[in-house]
């Protein structure tokens, strides 16, 4: 049986806030959108580049994080790999396994796509520290209880 919490339509100040959300996640992939493209790479690349910018991964965990089939993720490791951003290697923890990992100039594009966001450089840049601080521990609180 439902607990009355998980039956108990959204108030308007929910739905308000979800809304919102929703236009900061559209507005935060227009601009990855258009700072991958100035790298020449697409929204995909340049996800998997930033991904592999913080530690090498197995395909599969790629594919995982990515949310898409392992194929895609070869395909897309192949034309990153070719431009000389990624590599494989094998895992250090079980050397059957192959990794990807960002080269010295992927980890380098990879920090210029970050920097190149307009989303960080202008709305979150105009609030002050205190309001970034509580910002980000209202949403890590929101993601923990959503996991």
């Amino acid at each position: 049986m439902a607990t009355p919490e998980k039956t108990r339509r959204p108030d308007a100040l929910t739905m308000e806030v979800v809304e919102l959300i929703g236009d900061v996640v559209a507005r935060f992939y227009e601009d990855y959108e258009e700072a991958a493209a100035e790298h020449a790479l697409t929204g995909a690349q340049a996800r998997l580049l930033s991904l592999l910018s913080l530690e090498p991964l197995p395909m599969r965990k790629l594919a995982q994080k990515l949310k898409c089939e392992p194929s895609n993720v070869t395909g897309i490791v192949d034309r990153l790999e070719a431009r000389g951003l990624v590599e494989r290697r094998p895992d250090p923890a079980d050397r059957r396994v192959k990794v990807a990992a960002a080269t010295e100039e992927g980890r380098q594009v990879a920090r210029g796509l970050r920097e190149g966001l307009r989303f960080a450089r202008e709305p979150l840049a105009g609030l002050s520290d205190e309001e970034r601080l509580a910002l980000r521990d209202l949403l890590r609180r929101m993601l923990e209880q959503g996991a």
